[in-house]
């Protein structure tokens, strides 16, 4: 005979204590996408960064658009909501029919392992490369959204405000596209 349970009212979503006892457990999944602005030939113009305040030093930090891949969640759904959160309903991102990575980073909550750095938890995610053709307007916890020429976003600077060593994402995020 099947149980009957009461339906989760949260479905997917931790409290703030149950992700913090998980993160101290078991890798974490997420996905990160770094917008960027495309020709017509479909070369790459412009890179986006947010700008938020860092949650592990108190100041402010370059990121991407990054999230929780919720519980039963598809990834290109866990892509758009999260898109849509730090970007606006407005930004109109372009997912490619191949929801393939570029890349899956590692982050680990001891330095040095890998390039990658989150103190709170091993952490896995799924890195995209998203076009967005509307108007940003970022939300939630994102400051700003600044877009760079890919020469000013490997610039010394820019790279050192990237927090976590988000630097050697982007990198291997122009790279990808031929940008560097």
């Amino acid at each position: 005979m099947p149980s009957v349970r009461t339906p989760d009212p949260n479905p997917g979503w931790l409290s703030e204590f149950q992700l913090e006892e998980t993160r101290s457990r078991v890798p974490i999944l997420y996905v990160e996408a770094i917008p960027v602005r495309l020709d017509s030939l479909g070369q790459l113009e412009q890179v986006g960064l947010l700008l938020r305040g860092s949650a592990t030093t108190g100041t402010l930090a370059r990121s991407f658009v990054s999230g929780r891949v919720l519980h039963g969640e598809p990834i290109r759904s866990a892509l758009m909501r999260n898109l849509e959160k730090d970007l606006g309903p407005t930004a109109f991102p372009q997912l490619p029919a191949d929801i393939a990575p570029f890349t899956v980073a590692e982050y680990f909550p001891l330095p040095g392992v890998t390039p990658l750095y989150d103190p709170r938890q091993h952490a896995v995610a799924l890195a995209y490369i998203v076009a967005v053709t509307g108007e940003c307007d970022p939300r939630q916890d994102a400051l700003e959204l600044t877009w760079l020429t890919p020469e000013d976003a490997l610039s010394p600077s820019i790279l050192d405000e990237l927090e976590g060593g988000r630097g050697f994402l982007l990198r291997q995020a122009l790279a990808h596209l031929g940008a560097v």
